[in-house]
This record gives structure tokens, sequence and C-alpha cells, in this order.
């Protein structure tokens, strides 16, 4: 059984299309018109071990912050999709990602419960892009893909890679959480959410 999914998402601010295939890992091609968000991306994807491809366009001329949200919300609802009723994944991970002095730490519940806990005291840009909207796309991906994410800076200083670091941290997060570890649903109450 092949857990993959497309969908496309149009809006006044932005167009964007996104396909997935979890259990692959070897094509990612992500392109959105702000080379940092498509660095981000192709992050989650590699060390996540999935195929990504998302491509789109917003009105970065006004703001690079519907294009970062709305990547979220089109990432997490694609992953989400591939995922269907989550029968057998692990669910639960948490992973580190070092990037030169910068530490992350990303804890993720793919259980169904939208929930954010962002710990980067990030302020100032990073090429074009304000870092402050990062936690945009978390929030958008946790409430889209129904995932309690919980990120954390451990150490850091340079911006590049502290956001680098959470990215890579998420990647092998999902990767884990999403694996299939056995069979049913991953809950006591029988449910999940």
């Amino acid at each position: 059984m092949s857990r993959s999914a497309r969908l496309e998402r149009d809006s006044k601010e932005t167009r964007l299309a996104a396909e997935v295939t979890l259990d692959s890992g070897s094509e990612v091609e992500v392109g959105t018109g702000l080379a940092f968000l498509d660095h981000m991306l192709e992050q989650v994807a590699r060390h996540g071990a999935f195929d990504l491809r998302l491509r789109g366009q917003g009105d970065i001329q006004v703001d690079p912050h519907h294009l970062v949200e709305d990547a979220g919300i089109v990432l997490g609802q694609v992953l989400a999709k591939a995922l269907g009723d989550r029968n057998g994944i692990a669910r639960f991970a948490a992973a580190y990602a070092p990037l030169d002095e910068s530490l992350a730490r990303v804890v993720v519940d793919l259980g169904k419960r939208p929930y954010l806990s962002y710990n980067v005291p990030l302020k100032g840009r990073i090429g074009t892009l304000e870092s402050e909207v990062l936690e945009e796309f978390w929030r958008a991906l946790s409430l889209h893909l129904g995932a309690t994410i919980h990120v954390d800076l451990i150490r850091g200083r340079n911006r590049h890679h502290i956001a680098e670091s959470t990215f890579k941290a998420l990647g092998l997060a999902l990767r884990d959480s999403m694996s299939v570890r056995g069979r049913g649903v991953p809950s006591s109450k029988g449910v999940l959410g």
C-alpha cells in the first residue's frame, strides 16, 4: 500500500501544489519563490525520508508571511492525507539536530491533537525572510497535520543555523513518528484525536 497524496491550495494570496510519498525519500523538488523557505522544506523532506514535490508562489512583494504560513498548511494537509487513518504508525518521536554551534530538539505526536510549543527566540532576517514568520509555518503545520509539536532551541547563535537545525530535527522526528511499526490505532482510547 502506497502512502501518498497530492493536493492544491489556491487563494488570493498564494497558489501551492504539493505531492508526497512517505515510504520513498529519494525525490525532493521545492520551488515557492522564497529561497530560504525552499531550503528549509527540502531539509524536512530529506531528513524525513519522504518524497516531496511542492511548487507555487505567493504575494511575497507584500510580505512573505502568507506564503510561509500557507506552505505549512499545505505540507500539513498533504502529510495528513498520506497518513490516512494512521493505523500502525509509531505516532510519537523526538529528534535532535545540530548544525555547527546550534542544537535543536523537535518532539512530535501525530495523535490528531494539534498544539504547538515553539521555544525558538529568533529575531532578524535570514536572507529576505524575517525569521519571526517561521513560527507561523510551524503553527500551520501543527494544526493541519493534526500534530502536537514541541520545538526547542537548546543553543545557537547564527540565525540560519538555528532555523535549519529545527527543520532538520522536524524531518527526523516525522520520519520516526510516521513509520509503520504495528497494526491498529496507536492509542489506548481506540481512536485518535
